[in-house]
């Protein structure tokens, strides 16, 4: 009989924030927004709990960011900072395990059933890799553990921050039962809306729906939705993962046509998967602007290079004209901006060319494979 696996997702707290107010302790306490400067196309990237007690959250415009709190404190993010801590984390993870599978740079899997400090209870390498966190990083985290990757991840976000959250086998049935739809993975705004319509507002809710009837409504993601709420998810933790691509994107608490708020988040965007692009090692020939309109339509436009790219800005500067001019064009509000970079390249295969610009691809497509991480 096959041992019943034992699966930890451990997710920073506040990882950035938390951070500038360790190395900053007159920031401790207070309301931390990391981001873009507020007086000028600034967007909020995260923010301490303290701000997060006012609605600010990521993706805002750091202009509205300063109309919730005006006593918030600015200030620019520090990626080699972060990494560094990161890499801390991460070094602390292998002591237990080789089968860490990085998410980010403040969240990881950790497969635990077996481990390098023979410890049976996945709830006392929890335990203890906080302990370390805290003690060598000065930084907090939440865990969730249980018996596979799914439930781990719902459960490390149950009880933040600093929490640790066991969902054993007996017990999934009836947290799973009792979430809001909108937890599970793949339900966003539109997805519950549509379920809500249906009378599905929680896991139970959802579980009275047979495979058939969430396949007639999601297609293949109804499958997965039908086998999540059952607590079932084989995925394995794999420590490398071949990736097709690395985007980052997000979703506007309200749609618009601000052309000054699109291209900050743009910027954004594209500095968070440049720091993804460099924590792998990896580049991209393919650089991808992706847009969903208010009519829920998805919209993406690609542009391909000679050579490999990772700066932000070289990602900047391919794809804000494409933005400004489709944006003009369609005359359409934007609810969901992303940033991917495909056709990936690792360090043997990379010249050091300058990048040129080859060919536009233009496409409208929901399950392009390209936006796959």
């Amino acid at each position: 009989m096959e041992p019943v696996r034992k699966v930890i997702h451990i997710d920073m707290d506040a990882f950035y924030a938390s951070i500038e107010q360790r190395d900053h302790p007159e920031l401790r306490g207070k309301p931390v927004i990391v981001g873009g400067d507020p007086t000028r196309r600034g967007v909020v990237a995260t923010c301490s709990y303290e701000a997060r007690r006012y609605g600010i959250h990521s993706a805002m415009a750091a202009r509205t960011a300063v109309q919730l709190c005006p006593h918030g404190i600015f200030v620019r993010p520090r990626f080699d900072a972060y990494r560094a801590v990161s890499a801390q984390i991460m070094d602390i993870f292998r002591r237990y395990t080789d089968l860490v599978e990085p998410l980010s740079l403040d969240e990881a899997y950790l497969d635990v059933t077996v481990n390098a400090r023979q410890i049976p209870s996945a709830t006392q390498v929890a335990q203890e890799i906080k302990a370390l966190i805290k003690a060598e990083t000065g930084l907090t985290a939440s865990a969730g553990v249980s018996y596979n990757k799914f439930i781990a991840k719902l459960a490390s976000d149950y009880h933040k921050p600093d929490g640790l959250t066991v969902i054993p086998p007996v017990r999934a049935a009836r947290f799973l039962e009792s979430l809001p739809v909108e937890k599970f993975f793949g339900v966003g705004r539109v997805t519950a809306a549509r379920l809500k319509t249906l009378g599905v507002e929680t896991g139970m809710d959802l579980k009275r729906l047979s495979e058939e009837q969430l396949r007639g409504l999601f297609h293949e993601r109804g499958s997965i939705l039908y086998r999540y709420v059952r607590g079932d998810d084989e995925r394995p933790v794999m420590p490398t993962r071949v990736r097709k691509s690395v985007g980052k994107e997000t979703t506007l608490a309200e749609d618009t046509a601000d052309m000054d708020l699109l291209f900050s988040l743009l910027k954004g965007l594209a500095e968070q998967v440049e720091e993804r692009l460099k924590a792998g090692n990896i580049s991209g020939k393919t650089v991808i602007l992706k847009l969903r309109w208010s009519n829920f339509q998805l919209f993406t436009r690609r542009v391909s290079l000679t050579v490999p790219i990772q700066s932000s800005a070289q990602m900047v500067a391919l794809l804000q004209p494409l933005l400004a001019q489709y944006i003009e064009r369609e005359q359409r509000q934007v609810r969901l901006i992303g940033v991917t970079v495909a056709n990936l390249q690792h360090p043997q295969q990379q010249t050091s060319e300058r990048p040129e610009f080859i060919t536009q691809s233009l496409w409208d497509s929901v399950d392009d494979p390209a936006f796959s991480v």
